[in-house]
């Protein structure tokens, strides 16, 4: 897994690559972990990349999506294939987390 942040302002752009699962979720969690301290995070992550998500992922989206909104802020997952996206509909993430 591949995670790329670039700040634009006061927006955030995250890019994801390969699969988050059980082998990389603590990385990942490294990496989102300076996301959750912003004050008022305004979080755009590109998902064209991301391959898998195990439900290790599902969690730190869970855990992220919390962060942004006790903050007031906002989080958007983009451009996810169909079978991640299914994973998310599945497991009722759809109606936490705003997928466009």
């Amino acid at each position: 897994m591949d995670v790329s942040i670039v700040k634009e302002g006061a927006k955030t752009l995250v890019k994801l690559a390969g699969r988050v699962d059980t082998t990389n979720a603590e990385k990942f969690q490294t990496d989102i972990a300076p996301l959750m301290a912003d004050a008022a995070p305004d979080i755009d992550i590109d998902c064209s990349n991301m391959e898998y998500t195990s439900s290790q992922g599902l969690r730190l989206f869970l855990m992220l999506q919390k962060s942004v909104s006790s903050k007031g802020g906002s989080m958007v997952l983009r451009n996810m294939k169909q079978q991640v996206k299914e994973v998310f509909e599945i497991t009722g993430f759809s109606n936490i987390i705003t997928i466009i």
